[in-house]
């Protein structure tokens, strides 16, 4: 279903479940021998959820690659991405706090970035879905994350944490309103010092907000950075050919799925057309901005990129991820 203004939604629908599906994959990538994450809480949360294709999925009734067929951009392949993408947002945030031992922390590696330090004590977790990072991180002692996401989806993931039993492993603030409306006040209101730096993610997200959202979400987060405020994100082409291309895929994908009870609808959610390449319009903006090509990530993660496709190899190229720092 096409997105519309003010849309909301759940874990089960829409926008929400694509935060359930990325969960599926940081299960699926957890369970893989020599794992390069850990994430613990993704099957359960998953499970809370309750949609039948996924949770069997995690409870491995149902495999991967049959479920994908021949398609390229499946659930094995989210399953890599996921594990890619969570290994370098959590050593974001451990190199920007200095929390733990990044490599540990993740299950695998020793990027030279993580070995680095940092004394930033509040974190900002931007739609944070199912993100588990405030109970499974070791977030050093006096750290504050604050998770941001529409009120349904806070209150969910809240009251299954702790049907879990699971304790925040920082000083946990949820702040459940949308990211279209006034969330700077409420996010101040909810205790956040704007004079302190902080680490912030946008993790999975821009590409679900029009062009000028997401110009809006930068200039609000800029108002509210001191200086030493670290941003992570992703970056896509400004023309947004390379989503398309890859949301195409993913239409073939979900065809199949549909063969094995998958009855959601996740397309049409992103939003295209171009839109300002974000290293750009950081700097401008006074951020110290690096790009870190997803074929790099891959490499440092020691995941294979397997794809022949020129047309995939080309959609996949057009993503990469983003480290600011600011002035």
């Amino acid at each position: 279903m096409p997105r519309t203004d003010n849309d909301t939604w759940d874990l089960a629908h829409s926008v929400g479940a694509t935060a359930t599906g990325v969960a599926v994959g940081r299960a699926l990538a957890t369970q893989r021998p020599n794992a390069v994450i850990d994430d613990p809480y993704a099957a359960p949360l998953v499970r809370a959820v309750g949609v039948p294709f996924f949770t069997r999925l995690v409870d491995g009734e149902l495999n991967p690659g049959e479920v994908d067929a021949n398609a390229v951009f499946g659930m094995q392949r989210m399953t890599d991405m996921m594990a890619v993408r969570t290994r370098f947002f959590d050593e974001f945030f451990l190199t920007a706090t200095g929390g733990g031992n990044s490599a540990e922390a993740t299950g695998g590696g020793n990027s030279a970035e993580a070995a680095a330090s940092g004394n930033i004590r509040q974190a900002v977790i931007l739609a944070a879905g199912l993100d588990a990072r405030a109970y499974r991180l070791p977030w050093p002692p006096e750290t504050t994350v604050f998770e941001i996401d529409q009120p349904q989806v806070i209150d969910f993931k809240s009251q299954t944490m702790r049907e879990l039993g699971a304790a925040p492993t920082a000083h946990r603030h949820a702040v459940a309103v949308d990211l279209r409306h006034d969330w700077p006040t409420a996010l101040q209101r909810a205790g956040f010092d704007p004079d302190q730096p902080t680490a912030w993610s946008a993790e999975g997200l821009l590409a679900f907000l029009p062009s000028d959202a997401q110009d809006r979400l930068l200039d609000e987060i800029t108002a509210l950075s001191a200086p030493g405020s670290r941003l992570a994100a992703e970056n896509m082409d400004g023309g947004g050919e390379g989503a398309q291309m890859m949301q195409d895929r993913m239409h073939q994908t979900i065809d199949h799925w549909r063969e094995h009870g998958f009855d959601l609808d996740m397309t049409d959610l992103w939003y295209f057309g171009e839109r300002h390449d974000i290293p750009e319009y950081l700097t401008t903006r006074g951020w110290t901005t690096q790009l870190i090509p997803m074929t790099e990530l891959y490499a440092a993660s020691g995941v294979s990129l397997d794809i022949d496709d020129n047309t995939d190899v080309q959609a996949f190229a057009s993503f990469g991820y983003v480290t600011a720092t600011r002035a």
